[in-house]
């Protein structure tokens, strides 16, 4: 290879790594409700100290890999809220733009929120409880509008149309929810930034992976997603990824 080719060949790798865009999808770490096997959903469990120690490693594995995020998106759930503080503030990083939204939170798993699996199983039986997880298009039980857990009753979503709000809802309604998110606002994000951080949940960051990915329904309910552990997404121009990998993975 000639001096000149070298040199074109370095620039096309320069070019092509400053057009790279980079998402990294983190699931919070755990919280009460899952110490507790509940269904959790919309509930606005905290953190455990188990979940908060998950977090701190998530930062250190993205500080050692050399992260620099332009902005942070979360849900509106503490437990989500609370990883992304713990997050930045480890990378000193506090200063960056954070904001919130009730599209990124978890699945709502309906009347079977803050129940645990036997008591969910010995009040709906086996296949209602079964079925909404493991295909894309059940629904679990549904709550009424009269419900505690329905969030038309709670004032932090006073300012949200309650008809767009769920009483429960199947993995596709999950997407079909989070899906103008993606498209108006993380995508727009991504186009103008280098660096995206979405923390989030199971459900919503399964959703932004079919999204991606244009996974079949069968992919995307069969996907795993670690607690704690960052999943980074390297996007083209036309934000098409180009690979995912763990941050502590990356080969």
């Amino acid at each position: 290879m000639t001096e000149n080719s070298t040199s074109t060949a370095l620039t096309v790798t320069k070019s092509t790594e400053l057009k790279t865009k980079k998402l990294i999808l983190l699931r919070h770490g755990e919280s009460l409700s899952n110490q507790q096997k509940k269904f959790t959903g919309w509930s606005d469990a905290p953190l455990t100290a188990k979940g908060e120690r998950e977090a701190v490693h998530a930062a250190e594995i993205l500080a050692k890999s050399g992260y620099q995020f332009d902005v942070c998106f979360t849900s509106v759930l503490q437990r989500a809220i609370v990883t992304a503080q713990i997050v930045l503030a480890v990378m000193e990083q506090a200063n960056r733009p954070v904001y919130q939204h009730w599209r990124l939170n978890e699945r709502h798993y309906g009347a079977l929120e803050d129940l645990g699996r036997l008591g969910a199983v010995t009040k709906f039986g086996v296949w209602p409880v079964l079925g909404c997880q493991m295909q894309f298009d059940a629904e679990p039980p549904s709550l009424n509008k009269h419900d505690v857990r329905f969030p038309g009753n709670n004032p932090n979503y006073a300012d949200i149309d309650k008809n767009i709000l769920p009483m429960g809802e199947s993995m596709k309604q999950t997407v079909a929810r989070i899906e103008p998110y993606w498209k108006n606002i993380l995508q727009s994000s991504l186009k103008n930034n280098q660096c995206v951080l979405v923390v989030a949940h199971r459900n919503s960051l399964r959703a932004l992976m079919m999204l991606m990915d244009n996974l079949t329904h069968v992919q995307v309910m069969k996907s795993r997603l670690a607690t704690g552990r960052p999943l980074v997404y390297e996007l083209d121009e036309n934000l098409k990824p180009l690979r995912h990998y763990y941050a502590d993975k990356k080969n």
